[in-house]
């Protein structure tokens, strides 16, 4: 199964000509899961070879408008391109407290009524993911009412055991949240594949006289089979070791994580995406303003053994080569300072458009302490 991830959005604050607002896919087997929406993501899917109807989940990291701004324009395009039909899955929509009441005032007030189904499942977060002054009481957000065309959403609550949130557990991926700490609550998600069965052993399920056929796909899907001799064939006497699934780490903005689930679930990431929004010399001030900088993100992933890090949301200043003006950063000090931290294992940066494949794991990897 093919999966790869694309940036539609790379930039921080706003929109500029060089760089979208936040904006992220996962994309498999043709279904698209989107991460975060800022303003102007549905012009960039059109420039891009996705297609917005595709979209099966939204995942939210915070309720900053460069993250969730472009969500109800995506909604409505999608809305009028798409048909009708009554047996069309939920758009499932997932992120922070507060997340269900700005979309369905914003529907109600512009008098927008999607032609699909939509749920939204809001994750609660907790005192310590934003500064205390930054705290406010969601008093105003109307817990049981939905609008007509929503069904009714999860509300999520802090698993302490695992300190996460389990959102999606499926026959092929688990989906999980942990958290982050930012001026108001953030998130970072983990998209993990499940393992995949082994390989089927020919040669010892024709010693044991068992010929190609259906029962060949009952052992490969974990079905135990009896013959007409007698014999009892278990998946594990005639398939090799299941392989490991992909997983990939989408975090928003942050300063730092909060407790210690985020470590765990993003140990061994193919893929870890972190926000970069100002370099090293800007620490003090990316601190407080919630952000990170290329040596924060470059110290997680290798706490987590990352296999690769891309670094994103970068303020407007930092501009690729041949494009600086005055008072502007070439973006590749960033990736300098992060490879510095990683001992020159190659940090990339993420540009809008750009796509990485993620291609199937062949080995295990050990675990985490």
């Amino acid at each position: 199964m093919a999966m790869d991830v694309t940036f539609l959005g790379t930039g921080a604050a706003y929109p500029s000509p060089t760089r979208g607002a936040s904006a992220t896919v996962v994309r498999f087997e043709g279904e698209s899961w989107l991460f975060d929406c800022g303003e102007g993501t549905q012009t960039q899917f059109m420039k891009s070879h996705l297609k917005a109807g595709r979209i099966a989940k939204i995942f939210i990291t915070h309720l900053h408008g460069d993250h969730v701004f472009g969500l109800p324009g995506l909604l409505c395009t999608i809305s009028l391109q798409s048909s009708p039909a009554t047996n069309k899955l939920p758009v499932e929509i997932y992120g922070p407290l507060g997340l269900r009441s700005f979309l369905c005032r914003i529907l109600e007030l512009s008098h927008s009524q999607l032609a699909f189904p939509w749920v939204v499942h809001e994750l609660v977060p907790t005192p310590d993911q934003c500064p205390a002054e930054e705290r406010k009481e969601l008093s105003f957000v109307d817990g049981d009412k939905v609008s007509s065309e929503e069904a009714p959403g999860k509300t999520l609550r802090l698993d302490p055991l695992e300190d996460s949130y389990t959102l999606v557990d499926n026959s092929q991926f688990v989906v999980k949240a942990f958290r982050l700490f930012h001026r108001i609550p953030s998130f970072g998600f983990l998209v993990e594949e499940k393992p995949r069965p082994g390989k089927l052993n020919a040669q010892k399920l024709k010693e044991l006289g068992v010929p190609p056929g259906p029962i060949y796909g009952r052992l490969k899907d974990g079905a135990t089979v009896v013959l007409e001799n007698g014999t009892t064939i278990f998946p594990s006497d005639v398939t090799e070791e299941p392989l490991p699934g992909r997983k990939v780490c989408i975090l928003g903005d942050c300063s730092g994580i909060v407790g210690d689930g985020a470590a765990a679930l993003c140990y061994g990431a193919d893929l870890l995406v972190h926000e970069a929004t100002l370099d090293d010399a800007q620490a003090d001030k990316a601190k407080e303003h919630g952000h990170s900088t290329p040596q924060v993100a470059a110290e997680f992933a290798k706490l987590c053994k990352a296999k690769k890090l891309v670094l994103s949301h970068f303020s407007q200043r930092y501009k690729p080569a041949g494009q600086t003006g005055e008072g502007d950063v070439d973006v590749m000090e960033l990736k300098r300072q992060a490879e510095r931290v990683l001992g020159g294992q190659e940090v990339v940066l993420a540009e809008d458009f750009m796509t990485i494949d993620i291609p199937m794991k062949k080995v295990t990897i050990a675990s985490p302490n």
